[in-house]
């Protein structure tokens, strides 16, 4: 802890010298503070021209344009900091130019796509994400990290050629430890292991030379966007993914990161209601361009992905479609939120919701509570024990619209849901790491897993049900807010994507 803030703060004074020094200067040339003044007040105004005119989620764009708005000299360095053209970071310029690359590799079959050409949730996740639809897949579902822990390991084990490996948090402890000891045994017999992880993530777990201690092992190790006291906006594109492949044959992926509250040791938010899903067939191949993309972008190790391929035979249990996608913030298209709205829109029963956070836009709002409104049971599961607490007073400002709006909210009481998940009508669900707030939606490097008439489906409605009698109704007098905490929410609002 004492090394996390230790580097918390070095980037804490970076990101506050550069205010001090706008300000020093604004303040120096006192005699010119009119003229000053004119030339932000320009240069804000000419800011949120900008984004009015690119803006694809005013939601989004509209807290930055307030905030130019308001105080065009901090909201103008603010905005030039943390929200500056992405195409000007050099770390993001590389993961893009690696991204485009290696497209190549995502090649949708057409007998498949002929299949489902017709059916337009599949075929804009095909067309618009990038990313394959499969079938000949065999899926199994965790839910709970508990679970889905032994299985990890049990298919580390089995690990003859390759381990690729990307979580957000990586914590020590005997999720981490108990996974370490399969990696190191594996490389040392020859076995290509590849650790990622956030340095953000991991700040407060893992010490900046941890990646030397794993090489000693023989385990290539990245670190995904290292903090830099003047990084600027690439400080706010974190890796949120959690994916593991094994031999092309296996992928994991789901909520989970890996630390020991994520398979309820020592949690100190009560029971941690997570999940995981386990996928053998075609749809791993996703998983593996997905990781050797934003590898390559670090370390250019692989001229050939088609290597890392294993090809299945059709004998797979479950024909449904499946199609493992990924959202980022350099894509033109927001996946993640597209594929939540289309969801929400083409219900006609129910659409059950997992979230740790409910930080919504406009969009989603409309969506959720027009989907009521026409009869479609809508109800989301969120945490009854927080763990940030201001981001909780953030999202509990969500709450009352989407109930008068008729949508249906529970507090899980035993403790802290971190699952991501939607499902509806009984045949459509999706599980990943994406969660409802800005970061997930807009800023973040996320992955998600869509299922269509799979088998998992009724295990997914099942843990939903299941929670929901461990969970209490959130009322209209409830969520009805009072005079002084709904000035702070709306403060937190207006500040919302940036939290």
């Amino acid at each position: 802890m004492i090394h996390a803030i230790k580097r918390g703060i070095v980037v804490l004074i970076g990101f506050l010298a550069q205010i001090l020094l706008t300000l020093f200067i604004y303040l120096y040339l006192g005699d010119h503070i009119t003229i000053i003044s004119m030339i932000y007040g320009l240069l804000g105004f000419l800011l949120v021209l900008g984004l009015i005119k690119d803006s694809k989620n005013y939601s989004y764009t509209l807290p930055w344009i307030v905030i130019l708005l308001m105080f065009p000299i901090i909201g103008t360095l603010l905005y030039i900091i943390l929200g500056r053209n992405k195409k000007k970071s050099k770390v993001l310029k590389r993961i893009t130019k690696s991204e485009t690359e290696n497209k190549k590799y995502l090649i949708q079959d057409k007998k498949i796509y002929d299949e489902f050409k017709n059916n337009s949730r599949l075929r804009y996740i095909s067309d618009f994400s990038g990313y394959p639809v499969t079938k000949n897949n065999e899926i199994s579902y965790y839910k709970l990290g508990d679970l889905a822990f032994d299985v990890i390991i049990e298919e580390l084990k089995k690990a003859e050629k390759y381990i690729f490996f990307e979580y957000f948090i990586v914590a020590k402890g005997k999720m981490w430890n108990s996974i370490l000891e399969v990696l190191k045994e594996k490389a040392s017999k020859g076995v290509d292991v590849r650790v990622m992880y956030d340095d953000f993530g991991c700040i407060s777990t893992l010490k900046s030379s941890y990646p030397k201690e794993l090489e000693k092992y023989g385990i290539k190790c990245v670190v995904f966007n290292k903090l830099n006291p003047i990084a600027g906006i690439i400080m706010n594109n974190r890796d949120h993914r959690k994916i593991l492949v094994i031999d092309g044959k296996v992928a994991f992926s789901g909520g989970i990161n890996i630390a020991d509250e994520y398979i309820n040791i020592n949690s100190k938010y009560g029971h941690w209601k997570d999940n995981c899903i386990k996928i053998l067939g075609d749809a791993v191949w996703n998983y593996t361009v997905m990781f050797l993309s934003l590898w390559n972008s670090y370390r250019n190790d692989d001229n050939d992905f088609t290597k890392f391929k294993y090809n299945f035979k059709n004998s797979k249990i479950n024909n449904g479609y499946v199609v493992p996608y990924a959202e980022s913030p350099l894509d033109e298209e927001i996946n993640g939120e597209h594929i939540y709205l289309n969801i929400i829109n083409q219900a006609n029963n129910y659409v059950y919701i997992f979230t740790p956070y409910l930080i919504i836009d406009t969009d989603l709002i409309n969506a959720l509570t027009l989907a009521a409104k026409r009869g479609v049971d809508v109800k989301i599961i969120i945490p009854g024990i927080p763990d940030k607490k201001i981001v909780y007073t953030l999202s509990e400002s969500y709450v009352e619209p989407l109930i008068k709006g008729g949508v249906k909210v529970y507090k899980y009481t035993p403790g802290f849901v971190h699952s991501k998940v939607f499902i509806s009508d009984d045949h459509i669900a999706t599980v990943g790491t994406i969660n409802l707030d800005y970061r997930s939606l807009y800023l973040h490097f996320e992955c998600g897993c869509y299922f269509e008439d799979v088998n998992i489906i009724d295990s997914i409605k099942d843990d939903f049900l299941e929670t929901l009698n461990k969970s209490q109704e959130i009322i209209v007098k409830e969520a009805n807010l009072k005079f002084i905490k709904s000035i702070w929410q709306a403060f937190l609002r207006l500040f919302a994507p940036l939290m």
